[in-house]
């Protein structure tokens, strides 16, 4: 595991001292771990992930995968989206059902007469997502961005 962590301190390009005040631990924690004297314990990897939540602990643990986890920002935008149940729905202009709210839209298919009078659901799209990040940074993603 050191040697992911040494690779995950060059890519960040953090040295030992920044890395141990930013997790919370004793910059000599580091130097054990860095060293091979020590390994690291279950709380130095906890307060790892914990300030760094895009890493994969399947690659800090055990080497398997991608350093970090796949973003999946590019869905923020997609018409499709997944509910709890782990199937998808399509959102789109030809939806017959109101996936936000559960009602009922009726379909027109051109053989009754439209009263016009008859208020019309407007589609909601996505303009901007803005993320807030807990070291005072944010990212603004618009509709396109990947």
């Amino acid at each position: 595991m050191k040697e992911r962590i040494l690779e995950f301190l060059r890519i960040e390009n953090r040295s030992s001292a920044q890395f141990a005040e930013e997790i919370g631990v004793q910059p000599s924690s580091i130097s054990h771990i860095i060293s091979g004297r020590n390994n690291p314990s279950l709380d130095f990897v906890i307060k790892m992930l914990t300030k760094y939540p895009d890493i994969s602990s399947d690659w800090l643990l055990f080497g398997k995968g991608q350093m970090y986890h796949e973003p999946q920002l590019h869905d923020l935008f997609n018409s499709q989206f997944e509910n709890n149940a782990g199937g998808s729905k399509e959102l789109s202009g030809n939806t017959q059902e109101d996936n936000f709210q559960n009602r009922k839209v009726p379909s027109y298919d051109g053989s009754d007469t439209i009263n016009l009078k008859t208020p019309r659901l407007k589609e909601n799209k996505t303009k901007r997502i803005i993320c807030f990040f807990d070291n005072d940074t944010f990212k603004e993603y618009l509709p396109g961005d990947e």
